[in-house]
């Protein structure tokens, strides 16, 4: 009987020392999505070469914002936020699937996951972003999101196309 109370007791002070990343809320239903792309005139494996290096998503994807730069864990990124804030992101590792996902935590408590896939598309490519609406997004603040991925993704179009 005393293991098991020292047993509980153990387990409730773990659970009220939890670390940032394990206060991140989770998502407790489906999110509405829709995916979007665009077709780049360049060879499925240059883009992803170029998407799955993090340091180039601050020359072209606006919602990073500034100050774009490493944190001591691989594959964590810091950024300012285009409003300012402070946020990181997670990216996936280089892959042989061309998969350039990333979590981004903008520092409400809040994890939003950003899918995005490189595809061959002949002797192109398409880049496919997923955008998943937020439970507290109203229509007016989706559509502006839909607005700047549509720019970011126009940008990356433009960057890679003048390589």
């Amino acid at each position: 009987m005393k293991k098991r109370w020292h047993m509980a007791l153990g387990i409730l002070l773990l659970l009220s020392f939890q670390t940032k990343a394990q206060t991140v809320k989770p998502t407790t239903m489906a999110l509405p999505a829709q995916t979007l792309s665009i077709t780049v005139l360049r060879p499925a494996d240059d883009v992803y070469a170029f998407l799955s290096a993090p340091a180039n998503f601050a020359s072209w994807a606006e919602g990073f914002g500034s100050r774009l730069e490493e944190t001591g864990t691989p594959g964590t990124w810091r950024f300012i936020m285009a409003n300012g804030k402070n946020a990181t992101a997670k990216f996936t590792a280089p892959n042989p699937f061309r998969i350039a996902d990333h979590y981004v935590y903008p520092g409400n408590g809040q994890e939003v996951y950003v899918p995005m896939r490189v595809l061959d598309n002949g002797p192109d490519s398409e880049v496919l972003f997923t955008l998943f609406r937020q439970p507290d997004m109203t229509d007016q603040m989706l559509a502006n999101d839909k607005a700047a991925v549509l720019r970011d993704l126009g940008n990356l179009k433009k960057v890679l196309e003048q390589r």
